[in-house]
């Protein structure tokens, strides 16, 4: 294919994605979270950067959909409160909006945005349909819904990512996402990744398929509100989500469990896939250009080693920051 040509298809296909999850304007949404001057939290090549700037961002956000739906009441909130069958792209964009500002936009922008958040939390609360109370703030939700999120976006970077991390990284990179979890009111999130399975698992006995999770998970996997052109794309990365989902979740949301499908044609697809929409979105790359930020953590960071956060010093006050 001739050179402009290619240049075409791939300015199209960027241009399609970033549509959806940045809004009408994804141009000015990118240039506002990277090239606005000022401090951030994280360093965009640190582990939270490279994770969260990947294509396998796409194959992760399915697995997390997926995994968090499987907590009663986390899902009778999103059921009730998200209007994810009325404004699924609304739905998503503000989801990435989130994610984009918090890992790579100014500290006040992700300060802002996270108040924002915690503003909207605190007026959700309800029962679910089996009779149980809850609240979208609630840090023990919040901690489930974060841990959810952060496992299942490391694990499709470990299996889809351009780099994945050594070892050390993903012990960075849970402890990155701790930062945004805590401000967010979660509470007692790891900082390793052994712990953050560990504490996974703790949530066993909660988690359990219900008639909200399942309405979601065919939402996502079978009627995806996209058109006909898109959906064989879409289907490779759902089931490229699907395969990330540990066994023991495939009978409590009816998700299917083939192995030796899953071990050949799924991962090949899903590294197809995953490979074409970064080779589409590098083209424009919204780091290029920009000199290294000054990182100022928010207000608790990971003492590293000591598995606990500490307080920020704020070096230009010399206090420490405000919690």
């Amino acid at each position: 294919m001739p050179a402009p040509k290619v240049a075409e298809v791939r300015s199209r296909i960027s241009g399609a994605l970033l549509s959806r999850v940045a809004g009408p304007d994804p141009t000015s949404a990118r240039d506002r979270i990277h090239r606005t001057p000022g401090p951030r939290w994280f360093a965009p090549d640190s582990p939270i950067g490279r994770v969260h700037g990947d294509a396998s961002m796409f194959v992760g956000g399915v697995r997390a959909l997926l995994l968090q739906s499987l907590h009663p009441r986390a899902m009778a909130a999103v059921a009730a409160h998200s209007g994810y069958r009325g404004d699924p792209w609304g739905r998503l964009q503000r989801t990435a909006t989130f994610v984009a500002t918090t890992t790579f936009g100014t500290a006040d922008d992700a300060a802002q945005i996270v108040a924002v958040v915690r503003t909207v939390h605190a007026r959700i609360s309800g029962t679910t349909s089996q009779g149980l109370f809850y609240e979208a703030s609630d840090p023990h939700l919040l901690r489930w819904v974060h841990m959810a999120e952060v496992d299942s976006f490391l694990m499709a970077h470990q299996r889809y990512g351009r780099e994945p991390l050594d070892a050390a990284g993903c012990d960075e990179y849970v402890a990155q996402t701790a930062v945004v979890g805590h401000a967010l009111g979660a509470s007692d999130l790891p900082l390793t990744l052994r712990d953050l399975h560990a504490q996974l698992a703790e949530y066993r006995p909660e988690l359990g398929g219900t008639q909200e999770a399942w309405d979601a998970a065919r939402f996502l996997l079978l009627t995806p509100p996209l058109p006909w052109v898109a959906r064989p794309v879409y289907a490779v990365i759902a089931a490229a989500g699907v395969g990330l989902m540990p066994r023991w979740t495939r009978r409590p949301l009816r998700l299917p469990s083939v192995p030796p499908v899953e071990a050949t044609l799924v991962r090949a697809g899903g590294r197809v896939v995953t490979s074409t929409i970064r080779w589409a979105l590098d083209a424009v790359d919204p780091a290029e250009g920009v000199d290294p930020p000054e990182v100022i953590p928010p207000a608790w960071v990971a003492d590293g080693g000591t598995g606990r956060l500490r307080p920020h010093q704020d070096t230009s006050t010399g206090t420490r920051a405000a919690t």
